[in-house]
């Protein structure tokens, strides 16, 4: 079978592999239907940040259909459509044991410290996979794991009812996070975002209210933001909001850093604001699988459908280039005949 495979710093190759083993205990054997190309695989690729094994099959956001269960696997047979949970903990921990290895010491992810769905087919562990439903394309449930990512951004926002939103950043999960906060928010959501193209996106399906940086420290509804959304991990983003936050409010922060923030604690201290991580998704899986079906129109605008993991290398040098449009690619390893 074709795979995509990690040999170091910007060496991503195409190679013929031999298809996965007969599944052993506790195990799923999987054949990879859509893979969503995410900013970490690209960052992984530039920098060589997590890469713990070479070479690696990267992917982690993906969905396929069960070929075959080892002994011991009860939750699902063959035809089973599912979709990978990307996080691997180590299972023992305090976090692990307490539900949470999205906070696990020595948190891994599928495609880094095991190989990934960039490829034909791939086996996991049964404890890593969700059944889906059958009518729901593989497309769609590729995107469960970033909107995971994104409902757990919300949860952590947990903004009150009404007030509004400032969400930073216009990608992959700032989009699902403005397109989920348009679902469930009653609030005005405010979007700060460079891309005309990702504002004009973003205003058409989940009717954002474009707003420059600067613009936040004045006023937004009258008043200074108390929830704050920030997904592009700028250090200036941040300092610029925290700076600007209204007294008693919160910032939350899902995007990753190269670098370190000249921060005022007294800032926080006078104005008793809250910080807030957002480290992959707790238990928000299911969650975002259920929600899914209704967001499935709107979603279509978010995603570029691409035929073959041959394209890969080519794609990641496009998406670094910034020379495609949409919020997510998709990569589809197999013909798949099924309705958008």
């Amino acid at each position: 079978m074709q795979a995509a495979r990690l040999y170091g710093i910007e060496d991503i190759r195409i190679e013929t592999v031999q298809a996965p083993a007969e599944p052993g205990p506790d195990q799923v054997r999987i054949r990879v239907m859509a893979a969503g190309i995410c900013g970490s695989d690209l960052h992984n690729f530039r920098t060589g940040q997590w890469m713990t094994r070479t070479p690696v099959t990267p992917g982690h956001e993906f969905s396929g259909e069960v070929m075959a269960v080892g002994p011991g696997v009860t939750g699902f047979r063959s035809r089973d459509r599912v979709v990978a949970d990307s996080r691997v903990g180590c299972g023992t921990c305090h976090a692990c044991q307490q539900g949470r290895s999205n906070l696990c010491a020595s948190l891994g992810f599928v495609g880094e410290v095991c190989d990934g769905g960039f490829a034909g087919e791939v086996t996991l562990p049964a404890r890593q996979l969700h059944r889906i439903p059958p009518d729901m394309p593989f497309w769609l449930a590729a995107l469960a794991e970033p909107l995971s990512v994104a409902v757990h951004a919300i949860n952590r926002l947990a903004p009150d009812s009404g007030m509004p939103v400032v969400v930073c950043g216009g990608g992959t999960i700032g989009g699902l996070a403005a397109l989920v906060l348009s679902e469930r928010h009653d609030g005005r959501v405010y979007l700060v975002e460079r891309d005309p193209q990702r504002v004009r996106l973003l205003q058409e399906t989940c009717g954002v209210s474009p707003v420059a940086l600067d613009a936040i420290g004045p006023l937004v509804d009258g008043q200074a933001p108390r929830f704050m959304l920030d997904t592009t991990g700028s250090v200036a983003v941040a300092g610029h909001l925290l700076d600007h936050a209204a007294p008693g409010g919160r910032l939350v922060l899902a995007g990753l850093t190269a670098t370190k923030l000249n921060l005022d604690l007294n800032l926080i201290v006078e104005r008793e604001l809250e910080v807030r991580g957002v480290s992959a998704f707790a238990d928000e899986m299911p969650q975002a699988i259920a929600l899914l079906p209704d967001l499935r129109e709107r979603l279509k605008a978010f995603v570029t459908m691409i035929q073959g993991v041959e394209q890969i290398p080519d794609v990641y040098g496009e998406l670094l280039a910034q020379q495609r449009t949409g919020l997510k690619t998709l990569i589809f390893p197999h013909p798949v005949a099924e309705e958008a």
